[in-house]
């Protein structure tokens, strides 16, 4: 199973990093949009 994790990210190292900014901008989103109600 390491072996085929290590294989999947020597493949997508290069969008890694955006995969990852996405991720944390759509749970940033998620959260705030959570929050807006209690704020008005």
């Amino acid at each position: 199973m390491s072996y085929e994790i290590k294989a999947v990210l020597a493949r997508s190292s290069a969008t890694i990093l955006q995969d990852l900014a996405g991720g944390i901008s759509v749970a940033i989103v998620l959260i705030a949009g959570l929050y807006l109600p209690s704020l008005f």
